[in-house]
């Protein structure tokens, strides 16, 4: 928790509520927090606290479930503002519609959405297999030479807000989105095509590895493996399950990098492998 928030909190909140609330994300102008039982019965007080302190909020949000379903959505209670869960975001020269009741969306992945841009060559095909609401894809053609950038999503209004952006951000003549789900349109249309895939993800990285595979050229290509990893071993068994996956499928994994991208529990950690695939 920042230092103006625990300002404009004490003596509204014990120190050990204070201790409770942690951190929380901002999104355009809806900051998201995720509160503990404990400090429920003030959460109107801790919502209109974070207006206070950053006046560019319109809405605080509370989440009130895991990500959850196939379309990894969580549900979301308002406690302070506006009742919208709507909201426009700005990132790396990029515009971004998203409802957050609708869709998952993380500005915390901003960094690695760059970061993955900037490592796609002049003429590359890439394709995202979960591409939400285009933001890797978008992030990608406003920040590379990529020829053209498929962008898969199951989720209807995922899909929608995919669309959206990429008209706002004008990207159509590179970014192709498509509705449906990764497997059946990676084996309908798109085998055998890309020199890059994303698999941003890590929940569903596991089951749609082979997916990933058929999707790179016949020459291989780069796979971005988001996975969960954790201490003392963090990369460890997510690079053992992807050099093993890859040989059942005569093909061979190589690590180019390993990163940590943020903690979301003690010792627990989001990662991405960047892996080199050869046949």
């Amino acid at each position: 928790m920042s230092n103006d928030l625990r300002e404009a909190l004490k003596g509204q909140l014990s120190e050990d509520e204070l201790k409770q609330f942690r951190a929380f994300d901002i999104v355009g102008d809806i900051a998201v927090v995720k509160l503990p039982e404990a400090l429920l019965p003030k959460k109107n007080l801790i919502g209109q606290a974070l207006m206070k302190m950053q006046r560019n909020i319109r809405t605080v949000l509370n989440q009130t479930s895991p990500v959850k379903g196939e379309f990894r959505t969580r549900d979301l209670e308002v406690i302070a503002g506006e009742q919208k869960t709507e909201t426009t975001y700005h990132e790396a020269r990029c515009i971004f519609k998203v409802d957050l009741a609708k869709t998952y969306f993380s500005p915390r992945l901003a960094t690695e959405r760059l970061r993955e841009a900037k490592l796609v060559k002049p003429g590359e095909i890439v394709t995202n297999l979960f591409a939400g609401v285009g933001s890797y894809s978008i992030v990608i053609a406003k920040h590379s030479r990529a020829t053209t950038i498929y962008s898969i999503d199951i989720n209807p209004s995922a899909f929608d807000y995919m669309e959206t952006n990429i008209r706002i951000n004008r990207v159509g003549d590179r970014v192709v989105p498509i509705l449906g789900d990764a497997r059946e349109v990676v084996q309908k249309r798109l085998a055998r095509k890309a020199d890059r895939v994303l698999m941003p993800l890590p929940e569903l990285t596991h089951d749609f590895f082979d997916v990933a595979l058929a999707a790179l050229k016949p020459s291989g290509g780069v796979i971005h493996f988001y996975d969960f990893g954790e201490e003392p071993d963090v990369f460890g068994p997510s690079l053992d399950f992807v050099k093993t996956a890859a040989l059942k499928l005569k093909s061979k994994a190589e690590l180019l990098e390993a990163r940590k991208l943020r903690s979301y529990a003690t010792r627990c950690y989001h990662v991405v492998l960047d892996l080199l695939i050869k046949r």
